[in-house]
């Protein structure tokens, strides 16, 4: 009977851990509400700060049996800072493709296959924001992302924050990489989901101390 008991903690401990390890990284994160492209406001005069060094992009994308870290090692961004107010400023993010990267060297050199970045096509991804409001403390971020050659309007929260000589943004959501046409579904008994977990960690400096 003890036997029998030890046996059944064992499996029950197997399968919870079985269980996290298919989770969808996704689940606990807010999603971008995806629309048309939009027009963007007319820009207003300020400040432009420069995406520093120590900036992140990265990602999270998952299939059934687990998940994988990602991220891209060449990008530029600026931000157009208006009246110290980021409601009336601008951000805009451009993103080298073929310099993605991944937890697995495998998996690097498939996200730029055609089944899923296809980089000799689409070398560059770009977002550039229409829209910023305040709503209670944090902001909501509006602007059109181009990737894989499709243009969408996303919206998602944003950690906007002002101070002398640097403004950081940080944001945490997921896409649906089907949106963007980015449809391969892996093999049958484990199929990559088509929720992309995005994180960026952005600080921008003045352009001229870049």
């Amino acid at each position: 009977m003890k036997l029998a008991r030890t046996t059944l903690f064992g499996i029950f401990i197997l399968a919870l851990a079985f269980g996290a390890g298919c989770s969808n990284p996704a689940d606990d994160k807010p999603e971008a509400k995806v629309g048309e492209e939009t027009a963007a406001a007319p820009a207003g005069t300020g400040d432009k700060y420069t995406v520093a060094e120590g900036s992140k992009i990265g990602f999270v994308g998952s299939k059934v049996t687990g998940s994988h870290d990602g991220g891209f090692n060449e990008f530029t961004g600026e931000v157009m800072l208006v009246n110290d107010d980021p409601t009336k400023s601008s951000v805009k993010i451009q993103i080298d493709l073929t310099s993605v990267w991944s937890d697995h060297p495998k998996l690097t050199e498939h996200l730029k296959s055609t089944d899923f970045f296809a980089v000799e096509h689409y070398k560059l991804s770009t977002f550039d924001s229409t829209k910023i409001v305040l709503e209670g403390e944090q902001y909501t971020m509006t602007g059109n992302f181009q990737l894989h050659g499709v243009v969408r309007s996303i919206s998602f929260p944003a950690t906007i924050t002002v101070e002398p000589g640097k403004v950081t943004v940080n944001a945490e959501f997921f896409i649906k990489r089907f949106d963007f046409d980015i449809e391969f579904k892996g093999p049958a008994d484990n199929l990559i989901r088509d929720e992309v977990v995005i994180k960026l960690e952005l600080t921008a400096v003045p352009a001229e101390a870049a």
